[in-house]
Formats: C-alpha cells, sequence, structure tokens
C-alpha cells in the first residue's frame, strides 16, 4: 500500500526546494525543518527533535547512520515505561507501551535525509540504494523525496531480505519478503500448519490473506493439488506470487486480490489472521494488529459458506490478546458459534521468538506464557 503524493516546499540557503513527502507510517508533512550536517552531535539533534522540529540531513552518510544509532539508545532510554505499580493491568500496560514506542519513533523520524529525483542520495559516503527504493516505491517518476532517514534505512534492510530470503524447511527452499509484507520469522505457526491432518479430500484449499505466500506454499508441498491464496494488499500479492514463482509452485498456487474469501467452497481454509486487536501505526503493522479484530470475524462469519460438506477450516491464533487482556476465550468462542461453527480438535505450541524470553519487554508475562494454536472448525451439523 502506498502513501498518497504529498508536495513539501522548505527554505535552504536561500532558495525554495520541494519535494514528495514520503512517510510509510503516515506521518504529516514537516512544517518546521531546520539544516545540519557533520559539525552537529548527538545533544545538538536530539534537542531539535525533541522540541518537535524537524533536521534535514546534509553531512556524511555514514555519520548519518551512527549518529542515528546514538539517537535511538538515547530514546530507548528516554521513552522506557519504569517501575509501574503491580496491580496495573496488562492492557493498560500494553496500551501505554504502545503509546510511547509512537511517540519514540514519531521524534526519531524528524530526522531526514534527501532522495534524488533517480534515487540517488546526494550526500557524501552515500551508498547505492536505487534498487532498494525502486522495489519499495516503484520506477522513479521524476519527483525527488523527502523521507526520514530511519524509514530509508528499513527500505535498505527489507531489500537485503528480500534479496536473502529466509529458509523455511517446511516449503523446502526460502521466501524472500517484500518491502511492507511480514516477513515468517515465527516457525512456529508454520510448523502447526505443516503437520496438522489434512482433510482426505486434498483436490482444494484457500489461503486467506495470503501475506508473502508461506501457508500457501506449505499447502502445495503437502501435496493439496490447487491453492487459491487472497490478498487485498498489492504489495503482499506482489510477494506472493513472486515466492511461489520461486518455489516452482505456480501450477498449483493461483494468488488472487481479494477481501477474504475466493469465490467458490473447498474442502480446506485456512487463515493466520493479525492476532492482536490494535490499531497499527504502519501498513506493515496490518499483519500484527486486527483493528476490532476485523478481519478474524470476517473470516468466522463467512467460513461456514465457503467449506465443502464436511470441509474445515484452520484458524491460526495465538492467545496473546487475550493474556493482554483485549480479547476474552470466551468472546473468540461466541464468535465461533454464531457464525455456526465447531470446534473439532486445536492444536498448540508455545513461541520460540526471543521476546518470549526477553524479561526487559514490559509485557515478559504474557509473551512467556503464550500460546499459538490451530483451529480445526468445521460447520455445525444441520437440525
Amino acid at each position: 500500500m502506498t502513501s498518497p503524493i504529498q508536495l513539501i516546499d522548505w527554505q535552504e540557503a536561500g532558495r525554495t526546494f520541494s519535494a514528495r513527502w514520503r512517510s510509510e507510517a503516515g506521518l504529516p508533512p514537516p512544517s518546521d525543518i531546520e539544516i545540519g550536517g557533520d559539525r552537529l552531535g548527538v545533544e545538538d539533534i536530539w534537542q531539535t527533535l525533541a522540541a518537535g522540529r524537524h533536521l534535514l540531513w546534509r553531512g556524511d552518510w555514514v555519520h548519518a547512520r551512527h549518529l542515528l544509532q546514538a539517537l535511538t539508545r538515547r530514546a530507548d532510554r528516554y521513552f522506557a515505561l519504569g517501575r509501574l505499580p503491580p496491580e496495573m493491568p496488562l492492557h493498560e500496560i500494553f496500551a501505554r507501551h504502545r503509546k510511547q514506542q509512537g511517540e519514540r519513533a514519531a521524534l526519531l523520524a524528524r530526522l531526514l535525509v534527501p532522495v534524488n529525483a533517480n534515487y540517488k542520495l546526494p550526500l557524501r559516503r552515500a551508498q547505492d540504494v536505487r534498487q532498494a527504493c525502486c522495489e519499495a516505491w516503484g520506477e522513479p517518476d521524476g519527483k525527488a523525496s523527502l523521507l526520514s532517514l530511519r524509514e530509508l534505512l528499513a527500505v535498505v534492510s527489507a531489500h537485503e531480505w528480500r534479496k536473502k530470503g529466509v529458509e523455511v524447511p517446511a516449503v523446502q527452499g526460502r521466501i524472500h519478503p517484500h518491502y511492507g509484507v511480514f516477513s515468517p520469522v515465527r516457525g512456529e505457526y508454520i510448523d502447526l500448519v505443516a503437520t496438522a491432518p489434512l482433510p482426505e479430500d486434498g483436490a482444494l484449499a484457500f489461503d486467506i490473506g495470503a501475506g508473502s505466500g508461506i501457508l500457501a506454499a506449505v499447502l502445495a508441498r503437502r501435496g493439496v493439488a490447487r491453492v487459491v491464496a487472497t490478498d487485498q494488499d498489492p504489495r503482499a500479492l506482489a510477494c506472493a506470487r513472486d515466492n511461489i514463482e520461486r518455489l516452482g509452485l505456480a501450477a498449483q498456487v493461483e494468488v488472487i486480490a481479494a477481501d477474504l474469501f475466493p469465490p467458490g467452497r473447498a474442502p480446506l481454509v485456512v487463515c493466520n489472521p493479525p492476532w492482536l486487536p490494535a490499531e497499527p501505526s504502519s501498513p506493515i503493522e496490518y499483519a500484527v494488529y486486527d483493528p476490532d479484530s476485523r478481519m478474524l470475524r470476517g473470516f468466522l462469519s463467512g467460513l461456514a459458506a465457503h467449506l465443502e460438506p464436511g470441509g474445515e477450516g484452520w484458524l491460526i491464533l495465538s492467545d496473546l490478546a487475550e493474556r493482554l487482556g483485549l480479547r476474552s476465550r470466551q468472546q473468540l468462542l461466541a464468535w465461533i458459534n454464531a457464525a455456526g461453527l465447531v470446534v473439532r480438535d486445536r492444536l498448540d505450541t508455545t513461541p520460540r521468538h526471543a521476546k518470549a524470553s526477553d524479561r526487559s519487554d514490559p509485557l515478559h508475562a504474557a509473551r512467556a506464557a503464550e500460546i499459538t494454536s490451530l483451529w480445526r472448525l468445521a460447520a455445525q451439523a444441520k437440525t
């Protein structure tokens, strides 16, 4: 998903400059821009950013990256939650943590860099970011850009991950995440889909919310003859198609644009919706945060109508939202029942990611106890 085009003007050395404002998080264009370079230290820059002003960097590229690392460490200390009352509910800790992380991101995003119309960086010792920018934004359109240094580094990092890919044994190859598409770094939910008992009819499966295409690829590798994978985000669609092609699965897997379900019915319908009912702060966070549980409820309410008789729906869902007090198990079960569904079985696994053992994380207690489940759902028997 790309941001709408916004142009921004600023004054520099007695001249007026204009560029496209880029912000994946949808931050408003800056109205107060200062110009700075290598003579500025961490304290000078911090004071500027903390006062709500933006700093356009005109110095050395490598120096800017080092300064951002130092600023990030300072922001981590400044925005730390500190000691919290032991009786504070986890949902309040989560809300406070999200708020502070948003404020931290907004402050660090005020350090800006320019990108020329051909995606070259007009800074000393600048690296070549042209291919990374093309992958994230498309071919150059003749307009220079202004964006946060953090965002440009995220574009560069995504390019490197896209080149390298993530080794996934269940697909017998690598998944190459694109910019703005969630990387399949949490292997426990993939393992659930790779080992759950398949329905006897393996002719067709739907993968709802394909993302990188990882689950569609797992199903195809397991022998499902045809998989229809859906998503509504253009970046996810391009990423899934790219990965399916790389893995040699294009004859088995079709990736189409749809809001949830494709037309028709299937013996197996799989969905791994975002796990937390909260507002995302950037497009990539839609893989983690599902406002008002929209996708989860939409999947459940439409599942029975898209299952073949005797078919199964696989819902892959963490219970982290329940442990944080954002959604109850009773509410989830009520949605399942109201959708005309029953639970045939539930397969559980525990997390293996680093945050589960990070005691400095304010949400550590919930993360350490988290369970990820594959719910095997079926349509209720008609009476």
